[in-house]
């Protein structure tokens, strides 16, 4: 007699379901992560590295890669972005006009 799917609980197939999913979710968002991540950003500094042990290790292949195999983004980036926040503030005053200090309101401008 050959046992199927079939004849397994059902309690047993909605786990085995559930952790189908959990798997394929997880692939995806650390394949993903590491497609959009610069090679020097990822530990061991080789992206197939990383995908085979996504792929071949299952759930932990991910989950070993979303917890150490990413590094920060340097301090650089960070800074960067600060330039940003305060060009994006110049922007919105030339367009509509400069901030009173107090009220954090705009001032009002020539109608």
């Amino acid at each position: 007699m050959n046992p199927s799917l079939a004849d397994l609980p059902t309690g047993v197939l909605v786990v085995l379901v559930v952790a189908g999913i959990l798997q394929l979710t997880l692939d995806a968002i650390a394949l993903i992560d590491l497609y959009r991540r610069p090679a020097d950003r990822v530990a061991l500094g080789n992206k197939w590295v990383w995908v085979a042990i996504i792929l071949l290790v299952n759930i932990l292949g991910a989950i070993l890669y979303l917890v150490v195999g990413r590094r920060p983004a340097p301090v650089a980036d960070v800074v960067q972005q600060s330039s940003s926040a305060s060009r994006t503030a110049s922007i919105a005053d030339s367009l509509y006009g400069r901030r009173e200090e107090g009220d954090g309101h705009p001032a009002a401008g020539p109608r």
